[in-house]
């Protein structure tokens, strides 16, 4: 051979399914045009999620040594949607994929439009103590989720304090749709899972959003949140001692076509009059919608990891990256007003990695560690084959 480019395909395609981190991809992506092109036509598994630092600083798993997408640093995205960075402006919300460069166009968190059109604060159909739309939708208001749920439809959890509603719209409108007299709820994160989409409350109800078009304008706008599964308002894990409190964080993923939360409880103890962390433990349950309940899992499977994060969590095998299944991977992501009143050992802040069989965390990047106000808006960002 003359050159690396002479490289038969098969054997190029062997080397790059051996490549699990993005960095090692488009490195040896850049080798040649012909091994450019066999990164996007072989059919290998996508690389691992990336871990996306609001500064423009990114880490390709196992790889402790950051990089910078050329060109542009990225920084000061706020959240993330699959493989895209949300910038939310005054003038509108970008979704920006770093691979590709591609941009997706949102309406400004302050354009919305009420459904019904006319609503007013007088004819609230709810009690005088109940929080909606009408009543916070002069506040500031912070984006907790954004799901590109399909080409037509983007829906978005909007919070003020520890409340909020659901958003949704089309990419490319000119402004939100939202049900202005619904009750404002704690919701902590929502899924689209099976062509529909899943919101979880802080007290463990799953509800579904039904999503309708506008009879005028065919715009996407949601018609009725139901209750899908009742939870335990009141669980006894959280139940505080003097000296020790358990705080707890939702998430829903799909995993292998069903639907799970994952239960994180944080568990501090008072120290010096200040409750420091401890550790953290994860309980992970299935929906099972013909029965209405949540049911205990104590396994994901030996060929399942988590990735799991407010903004963007996904399930990914394990096997196809010959590393070991029935894992958590999780972030520090302590950036909720409820979350600002206990602290750390020390002023770092990193990933961790829970067993699901050890049920004990530790740290998939023991050499990198940031400082905690740098970590708080961190994210995984799942890359895009090509």
């Amino acid at each position: 051979m003359s050159s690396w480019s002479d490289i038969p395909l098969e054997l190029a395609g062997l080397v790059l399914g051996l490549l699990t981190t993005y960095a090692d991809r488009a490195r040896f992506a850049s080798v040649c045009p012909q091994w450019r092109a066999a990164s996007r036509q072989l059919p290998v598994p996508p690389p691992l999620p990336l871990l996306a630092l609001p500064d423009g600083t990114f880490y390709s798993l196992p790889c402790t040594q950051p990089f910078r997408f050329p060109g542009c640093g990225f920084a000061g995205f706020k959240s993330a949607c699959g493989g895209c960075l949300v910038f939310p402006h005054n003038d509108g919300c970008f979704l920006v994929n770093p691979f590709s460069r591609a941009t997706v166009t949102l309406p400004a968190l302050s354009s919305v439009r009420l459904c019904p059109p006319n609503a007013d604060l007088k004819n609230i159909p709810v009690k005088p103590s109940s929080c909606t739309w009408m009543h916070i939708k002069d506040k500031n208001l912070s984006l907790r989720k954004l799901l590109l749920c399909s080409p037509n439809l983007v829906a978005a959890f909007i919070h003020h304090g520890v409340r909020g509603q659901i958003l949704v719209c089309q990419p490319g409108a000119s402004s939100w749709s939202v049900r202005a007299y619904d009750k404002c709820k704690a919701f902590e994160d929502m899924m689209f899972h099976g062509g529909k989409l899943f919101a979880i409350s802080h007290e463990e109800d799953l509800f579904v959003v039904s999503i309708s078009q506008d009879t005028t304008t065919g715009t996407p706008e949601v018609s009725r949140i139901g209750l899908a599964i009742k939870g335990d308002g009141n669980p006894e894990y959280l139940l505080w001692s003097e000296d020790t409190r358990v705080d707890k964080k939702l998430y829903v993923v799909e995993s292998h076509g069903a639907l799970l939360m994952v239960r994180r409880m944080i568990v501090s103890r008072l120290e010096l009059g200040t409750f420091v962390v401890e550790r953290n433990k994860f309980q992970v349950f299935e929906a099972d919608f013909k029965r209405s309940q949540w049911v205990n899992v104590t396994t994901l499977g030996e060929d399942q990891m988590l990735f799991l994060d407010r903004r963007c969590s996904q399930a990914v095998p394990a096997s196809q990256y010959g590393m070991p299944g029935d894992r958590i991977f999780f972030l520090d992501d302590d950036d909720e007003p409820h979350f600002i009143d206990f602290c750390y050992k020390d002023d770092n802040a990193s990933i961790g990695v829970y067993d699901m069989i050890s049920q004990e965390a530790s740290a998939p990047l023991p050499t990198v560690c940031w400082d905690r106000d740098r970590i708080r808006l961190a994210t995984w960002l799942l890359p895009w084959k090509n």
